[in-house]
Parts: C-alpha cells; structure tokens; sequence
C-alpha cells in the first residue's frame, strides 16, 4: 500500500532528525545549523504524515479517505 512506504519514509525522517540532534550536542560549533536542520527534516516528516492521513485515507490501511 503505498501509504504504508510513505509511513516507512516519514519514520526514516523523524530518525535522521534524531541524529542530527544529536550530533549538535557533541558539536557545538555547528549546532546551531544542525538544530534548524533537523527541524526542517521533522517537519517534512509530519507533512507526509498528513499527506497519508488526509489524502490516501486512514492510518490504520483502510480506503480512500472522503473528501
């Protein structure tokens, strides 16, 4: 289903961004450019998140939502 590989790469996202917070508390040089970085790859995260939710139906792998 492809929500379901939507799902798998916004899980991926939310992962690399974990990452880069963490590589900006070992770094403080650049942890301020890492911070807004991971932001950005978490909020493109949630965007595909609400792309399945609300343009290929429920989470939970059932139909077409109604619009």
């Amino acid at each position: 289903m492809p929500s379901d590989a939507i799902l798998h790469q916004a899980q991926k996202l939310h992962h690399v961004s974990d990452s880069l917070d963490a590589l900006a508390e070992q770094h403080p040089f650049v942890s301020e450019a890492l911070i807004t970085i991971s932001g950005n790859v978490r909020q493109t995260a949630t965007l595909l998140e609400v792309l399945v939710a609300t343009k290929l139906g429920p989470l939970t792998g059932g139909g077409p939502a109604m619009a």
